[in-house]
């Protein structure tokens, strides 16, 4: 198996450098570099660049909008995008609910929504964890009966990813409450402005407000916006989590990470000399590097066998897990290479208020300013996508035979 860039994967991404170099804006790209939130339209505008050189949704056929790339040249794309600082790219819609629709809807649905995706006419969250229902999902119990051409809809959403900003809602729901527990989901398309909906802010550790609780009394939901058959929802929810699971390695971030670690820890004194001179540090740094360069390896063994036509199975399971404990590793030891500099951040600038740091921040300042909060942050990097003691369920169970 040749692991190695082909001539023309190496021409691709000095195609990513360039565009990046040439349509990334600025004052995006800075806030990204130094941590800070962004807003719905910064998201939106450099959304709609993307949009623009149809690079926005790699992972759809090209008849409805996608670019044709294969999975290495999708690897190359994101990872120049987190080395130029480039935001990720909000997933629920262009990769979570439209391959669903892709696969399973109706054409009337593909012609309606797939368009608004790409035009970002529609900001898309996730319905799928509850409080008593997130690594058992098919524990859910928010319920939709039929009445007429309506199901009528009443539960509880958590978790609900930048649902502040949500037009639509991808949602599943039990409407067979006799049935099985995967039998009786279904899986719903909910418009955000319908009567009876709550959106509830959650504030994380990191005092930012990403998540939140949607609670949804008797909304009523035309049946024409389900997917797929009546009870088919739990197949349209594991469909879509093998896309929220690709790339969920998050190598390209890890690798800006430690490029940031190792310039934090050149700068920090210790004894009176740089951290990086100290043996002790230096040797987490090389492990944590070393490991690192392991799991790319192994990621592209996985995608050399995808572009040859294979289909990962629990490959992707390892690849979740060991991608997000040293992303965690990386943010833990650029807090602690900091020290005391690294114990407050500030609210305001986090929220994209440059005046948080009382107008005398320098660009070292801007950069420190958010390590804390991306340490509490990274804290779930183990926990969504599949909680990693569930991955492990699943390579015990699949490679071990346990």
């Amino acid at each position: 198996m040749n692991l190695a860039f082909t001539p023309e994967e190496n021409a691709f991404r000095d195609e990513v450098r360039a565009f990046l170099a040439e349509a990334l804006p600025g004052d995006i790209q800075r806030k990204v570099r130094r941590g800070q939130q962004l807003s719905a339209e910064e998201h939106v505008r450099w959304q709609n660049r993307l949009n623009e050189r149809g690079w926005l949704a790699p992972g759809w056929p090209v008849e409805h909008g996608g670019t044709g790339w294969n999975p290495v040249e999708k690897h190359i794309f994101e990872e120049e995008c987190a080395a130029a600082h480039a935001p990720t790219v909000v997933p629920f819609g262009v990769g979570m609910v439209a391959p669903v629709i892709i696969r399973f809807g109706s054409a009337a649905q593909q012609r309606h929504y797939l368009p608004r995706i790409l035009d970002n006419r529609d900001w898309w969250c996730q319905g799928y964890s509850e409080p008593g229902a997130g690594s058992d999902l098919a524990g859910l119990k928010t319920r939709a009966e039929r009445d007429g051409d309506h199901y009528v809809v009443n539960g509880q959403k958590t978790w609900t990813t930048l649902g502040q900003h949500a037009n639509m809602m991808f949602c599943l729901v039990r409407t067979d409450p006799q049935a099985k527990k995967q039998a009786g989901i279904s899986f719903l398309l909910i418009d955000m402005n319908s009567p009876g909906i709550t959106v509830r802010p959650i504030v994380t550790l990191d005092g930012a407000h990403e998540v939140n609780e949607v609670f949804l009394d008797d909304v009523r939901v035309p049946v024409e916006n389900r997917v797929g058959e009546e009870g088919e929802g739990w197949t349209c929810a594991k469909f879509l989590l093998t896309h929220e699971r690709t790339g969920i390695a998050g190598l390209g971030h890890a690798k800006q990470a430690l490029r940031h670690l190792k310039d934090v820890a050149h700068h920090q004194t210790h004894r009176g000399r740089p951290l990086i001179d100290s043996s002790g540090f230096r040797e987490q740094i090389a492990r944590t590097e070393l490991e690192l360069m392991a799991l790319e390896v192994t990621n592209l063994r996985v995608l050399a066998a995808a572009r040859d036509g294979s289909t990962p199975g629990a490959e992707s399971s390892l690849l979740k897990i060991r991608g997000s404990e040293l992303r965690q590793r990386l943010s833990d030891l650029t807090r602690r290479a900091l020290g005391p500099q690294a114990l407050p951040f500030f609210a305001d600038f986090l929220a994209g208020d440059d005046d948080g740091l009382d107008n005398q921040a320098d660009e070292k300042q801007a950069l420190t300013a958010a390590v804390s909060a991306q340490y509490f942050n990274r804290r779930k990097l183990s926990i969504y996508g599949g909680a990693n003691e569930i991955q492990k369920n699943i390579v015990a169970k699949t490679i071990l035979g346990m």
